[in-house]
């Protein structure tokens, strides 16, 4: 399928597919009024399963080096792929995912950077989500780069003004080809023990988390870039770091409600992360990430949510030690969630979820509710047209 056909369909009639409009979209262009006695055409016409299951992954550039295990894609001192090569596009064009996440080990200069994101953005049938963690702090894979002369900032905590942080992140991730940034952490800091989040939150008050994190956010959209809210059920009241083992609150949903969950309540957000977080007193014993509870009751359910969901990374060893990747993959589209992040094994996760829909598992018509959210995310964001 040549790429501008395909980019016309996509682009047509992706009004109706239900994401949220964020309260300043960075790039909107208005809808044109079909002619009289015409339809408009389905954005998914055209698209096979594969296209459209790919839509859902948000991988490594690493993961489409097939020459690589899963232990180098994953090893953070490993040697990463720095530059788009053919090998690359070949995968792409058999896996066609969604977008990519760039990490400290796929960057090497500012130049090489640019080249990096750019030939990223031409590449397959569908522009890419450009993503990285950019949060400030000791998470920000671009401004704690060697070579890069970028603002620096000590922690959300100690931040003042998270929307002039939010402005700043935001310009320069344009500037290298971004449109997706891991950010703003909306967790509350509720636990000193906490051995992840601490200083990444901006506050043990749950109030100025919302207020904080909503800055951040409204910064990144003025410059095009998507804020994708985290860790969802709440991260900041847990003993346990979900990159090691599944991580618990022990709040009750009557707690969740009253603090971790205030930074999400009542707002229109465009994406948000849910955790490898198990609440057990709330009624979600396993990974919120791949709970039908968490994600469609509550987070969709009684937060209102209409945006993005997105897992934490499926790569880290709250999901990994547990569940192979095509089961995870489909247990978390089970749960109502859009996006995949990083399954420990593209190839493996891509082909169960093809595989499940096929079978009957999951309905065709669940993907595709996916598909159209992300489209129009795309959409706003100014990577397809109409």
């Amino acid at each position: 399928m040549k790429k501008l056909v395909l980019l016309l369909a996509l682009a047509l009639s992706l009004c109706a597919c239900g994401a949220p409009a964020p309260s300043q979209t960075p790039v909107e262009t208005p809808a044109e009024t079909p002619p009289a006695n015409t339809q408009p055409t389905d954005p998914l016409e055209g698209l096979t399963l594969r296209q459209k299951v790919g839509q859902l992954f948000v991988v490594r550039p690493d993961s489409l080096d097939f020459t690589q295990t899963q232990e180098q894609i994953n090893d953070a001192k490993a040697e990463g792929v720095t530059a788009v090569t053919g090998e690359l596009l070949a995968a792409l064009e058999q896996y066609p995912v969604g977008g990519i996440a760039v990490f400290g080990k796929n960057i090497q200069s500012p130049d090489q950077l640019r080249q990096f994101t750019a030939d990223w953005s031409t590449a397959g049938d569908i522009p890419l989500f450009l993503a990285v963690d950019e949060e400030g702090g000791r998470v920000a894979r671009l401004a704690n780069s060697e070579g890069f002369a970028l603002p620096q900032y000590e922690s959300a905590a100690a931040t003042v003004d998270a929307g002039e942080m939010g402005r700043e992140i935001g310009a320069y991730l344009k500037e290298y080809g971004f449109n997706v940034d891991f950010a703003p952490v909306a967790d509350v800091n509720s636990n000193p023990d906490n051995p992840v989040i601490g200083t990444r939150a901006f506050s043990d008050d749950a109030q100025q988390v919302r207020q904080q994190a909503a800055a951040m956010a409204e910064g990144l959209w003025e410059n095009g870039i998507l804020p994708v809210y985290k860790h969802f059920p709440g991260h900041g009241d847990t003993a346990e770091d979900s990159h090691s083992q599944l991580a618990s609150t022990h709040k009750t949903l009557e707690q969740l409600r009253a603090v971790e969950w205030l930074p999400y309540e009542g707002q229109t957000l465009p994406a948000v992360m849910v955790g490898h977080i198990a609440a057990p007193e709330a009624g979600v014993d396993g990974p919120a990430s791949l709970s039908r509870t968490a994600v469609t009751d509550w987070l969709r359910g009684e937060l209102g949510h209409e945006g993005l969901v997105i897992t934490d990374s499926l790569a880290m060893d709250a999901i990994a030690a547990a569940y192979t990747p095509a089961e995870a993959a489909v247990q978390a589209i089970e749960a109502g969630v859009d996006i995949l992040l990083m399954p420990n094994g593209l190839r493996e996760a891509f082909d169960g979820v093809v595989e499940a829909v096929e079978s009957g598992r999951i309905p065709e018509s669940r993907i595709d509710e996916s598909v159209r959210r992300i489209l129009e995310t795309k959409r706003q964001l100014g990577l397809l047209e109409g």
